[in-house]
């Protein structure tokens, strides 16, 4: 399915190398503060930056086809368009043939056969991120009538670790002041020369992101199947490259006793809060009140140089492979905005449901 979400319904439409990329976006109330320029800022932290991206080029140009007047929403379905323009075809031809490691290619096929959309990678390109991206930037618009805010990092690529503790407000500024979408400008150094490590070795590296949430009021989520952490796990799997997801201390739980996990409750200036959060601003599928912490880890982009091993489908032999075309050899920087955006979307929809906004 292309659609996502209860009262807040996201539908995905394009592929990769297809005219455009698209959403639309069901159930924002009206007289939301929409702004063209947010959405254009957000779709800026998604594009790669030159020498340790993919060399494919795309102006993001966005038309908003319904939905908002003014800078104002409608209260009707917003459709919006991105176009594609920067798009070279020729190469994923013998990708039917051939499927490429790591990539969706064989299940694909397999399951649509002829029908499937092999350029680009079609609907399994990171390409389908960008929709997302404006998508959220809705939910960032509805989420702020609440004073919620999403920010988002780069904790990892690949060896390379930023094991500090960082303010919301600082994530919020520094990340926005780097390409990497690092904590800090020496990690920022850090983190690119291990990506550019890996491009001269024609090989790719992954890495995580540290999401976090603050003003999120308690109790958002609905349990028992659609609880918080289940609703943003979901859809953060839907992002292409995504390996795992974890909250609060995640599964360094494993290796904690209850003593020392069990978050202790306090007063502060009358609210009720936790002394630490090795929860994560979750217990019982809700909302805690606490700082929502988000984990996102990221395999290794499946797009290498190097020569690989695959099967010719025609033939049912074994054959090797060489990817050409243009790609990242790390999507973690520009995966940052994507997940900023999914918990957005997931927490506006939950939010919407629960009665926190009207």
């Amino acid at each position: 399915m292309n659609t996502i979400g209860t009262a807040f319904r996201i539908t995905l439409f394009g592929s990769s190398h297809g005219p455009a990329v698209g959403c639309t976006v069901d159930g924002c109330p009206p007289g939301i503060q929409i702004q063209r320029e947010d959405m254009e800022s957000d779709l800026s932290l998604r594009r790669p930056e030159p020498g340790i991206g993919t060399a494919r080029r795309e102006e993001d140009t966005i038309s908003i086809i319904s939905g908002v007047v003014d800078s104002v929403s409608t209260g009707t379905p917003i459709t919006i368009t991105i176009a594609n323009r920067d798009v070279d075809s020729s190469k994923y031809i013998k990708f039917k043939r051939i499927p490429r490691p790591g990539h969706a290619d064989f299940p694909a096929i397999m399951r649509y056969g002829e029908a499937h959309d092999i350029r680009g990678g079609g609907q399994f390109s990171g390409r389908m991120t960008a929709p997302l991206v404006v998508a959220g930037t809705v939910a960032k618009a509805l989420l702020s009538t609440l004073a919620i805010e999403v920010a988002a990092y780069t904790q990892s690529i690949g060896k390379v670790v930023d094991d500090d503790a960082h303010d919301f407000q600082h994530v919020l500024e520094e990340s926005r002041r780097n390409s990497i979408r690092a904590a800090s400008a020496e990690m920022a150094e850090l983190m690119r020369d291990e990506i550019l490590s890996a491009a001269e070795d024609d090989d790719s590296v992954g890495g995580s992101i540290q999401c976090q949430c603050d003003g999120l009021p308690v109790g958002v989520g609905e349990p028992f199947f659609d609880t918080l952490e289940g609703e943003i796990s979901k859809m953060l799997f839907s992002i292409p490259g995504v390996r795992g997801v974890e909250f609060g201390s995640g599964f360094r739980a494993t290796i904690m006793r209850g003593s020392e996990h069990n978050d202790p409750y306090a007063v502060l200036e009358g609210q009720v809060i936790t002394v630490t959060n090795h929860h994560g601003g979750v217990l019982g599928g809700l909302s805690t009140g606490m700082p929502l912490m988000i984990r996102v880890a990221f395999k290794p982009t499946a797009s290498i140089a190097k020569e690989q091993n695959s099967v010719d489908l025609t033939t049912m032999r074994e054959t090797s492979l060489r990817i050409e075309g243009r790609h990242d050899p790390c999507i973690v920087p520009r995966a940052v905005v994507v997940v900023e955006a999914v918990v957005a979307i997931v927490l506006a929809d939950l939010c919407l449901r629960g009665g926190f906004i009207g």
